[in-house]
């Protein structure tokens, strides 16, 4: 379960970076889910420290899923109490309310992830 959580968040945080840089409604500049050229590439680093734990890092995959959450949550609690509607978060990258539910979304299913991946990886050594 944590590796294909793992592996299609990482694609999916991945794939939202890189459409973030064309015009769409759905991510980018005054799209739904506001985001700048930083806000991007921050997207697919997080996304490809996923996709490279799963790939080549399987033992480590409950760490980085936590890791991943961890900073997918600390985001999303940054963002509500920082940034009313659009605007910056931390002077780092543009945000608006979308971003931070999303964020809250990616960071509860990943965190959990890494949880229970972590669990079964306990169990597995015992």
């Amino acid at each position: 379960m944590g590796k294909t959580i793992a592996m299609v968040g990482g694609w999916i945080v991945v794939l939202l970076g890189v459409l973030g840089f064309f015009p769409n409604p759905i991510v980018g500049e005054g799209a739904t889910f506001h985001a700048d050229m930083m806000h991007n590439v921050i997207h697919i680093i997080l996304g490809a420290l996923l996709l490279w734990t799963v790939y080549s890092r399987p033992a480590k995959m409950a760490m980085m899923l936590k890791t991943v959450g961890g900073i997918f949550l600390a985001l999303a609690v940054l963002g509500f109490v920082l940034v009313s509607g659009t605007g910056s978060l931390l002077g780092l990258a543009e945000v608006n309310s979308a971003d931070h539910v999303l964020h809250l979304v990616l960071g509860v299913v990943f965190l959990w992830a890494g949880m229970q991946a972590g669990k079964r990886s306990m169990s597995a050594t015992m």
